[in-house]
């Protein structure tokens, strides 16, 4: 269980704006995107303000993913982008949508949720090519197994499953490799006993396996164990748990 009452780390005369891409690193090291400053905020070493402030010339930032090594990657509005603490940024791949969700698997490969193109994509950063593939999604709004409407933050585990925050249909779709019809493991249609949620934003995945979910439009955080979902934040109605839209969660170590 978690302490229902929240401590601030920063607030929107630190962020600038609503943050929407958050990330924490094996270092518990935390990065957040600022669509409207276009700018990545990191804190460090349990600083309250931020260590660095990078901008990078990036064109409203909406996701981002650190790998291992340290490598701070960014989806924004017409790319994606490796940036660096020098202020600059790498075209990684120019996009025709979005990036609002973003994730590397280990093979360091890059997966890029495009909401509005309503799919999936993926590119190995190991080439040049300057084609994304796409994995998941038909390019068309629809709640088929194998439609997506307005996919968000995504996950891939080590088995290479990619799960997705599916937001307008309110659900969460587990992708196996190479299948193109997903398995709804929460939420709407689901065959299982489990959760109602209401514009899921994005989705992870503890050590177990367990599903964590920022369950948007009902203000809380979803969480599941052996026994099934229950909420875990922003659950009751008292102001120091309560939560407004919450987009990204992450775990420290």
């Amino acid at each position: 269980t978690w302490n229902p009452n929240a401590t601030t780390l920063a607030n929107r005369s630190i962020i600038g704006s609503r943050p929407y891409g958050m990330y924490i690193d094996k270092n518990n090291t935390i990065y957040a995107a600022s669509p409207e400053t276009g700018q990545i905020l990191i804190w460090s070493n349990d600083r309250i303000n931020p260590t660095t402030v990078l901008h990078a010339n990036l064109y409203a930032p909406l996701s981002i993913f650190v790998t291992m090594n340290g490598d701070i990657y960014v989806g924004d509005n017409s790319s994606i982008r490796q940036v660096s603490y020098s202020n600059n940024s790498k075209l990684i791949m120019p996009m025709t949508s979005r990036c609002i969700g973003l994730f590397i698997d280990i093979t360091n490969s890059i997966y890029c949720s495009a909401d509005l193109q309503h799919k999936i994509f993926k590119k190995w950063l190991g080439d040049n090519v300057s084609v994304m593939t796409s994995v998941a999604g038909t390019g068309s709004a629809g709640s088929a197994a194998n439609q997506m409407n307005n996919p968000n933050g995504i996950f891939v585990d080590t088995n290479f499953d990619l799960y997705v925050a599916d937001w307008t249909n309110n659900r969460i779709q587990l992708f196996r490799l190479r299948q193109s019809n997903g398995i709804t493991v929460a939420g709407n249609t689901s065959p299982n006993s489990t959760i109602t949620l209401n514009r899921p934003s994005n989705v992870i995945l503890d050590a177990n396996k367990y599903l964590f979910i920022t369950d948007t439009d009902n203000n809380r955080i979803i969480g599941s164990d052996e026994i099934g979902f229950r909420c875990i934040v922003g659950c009751t109605g008292s102001n120091s748990n309560q939560l407004k839209y919450p987009r990204s969660i992450a775990f420290d170590t």
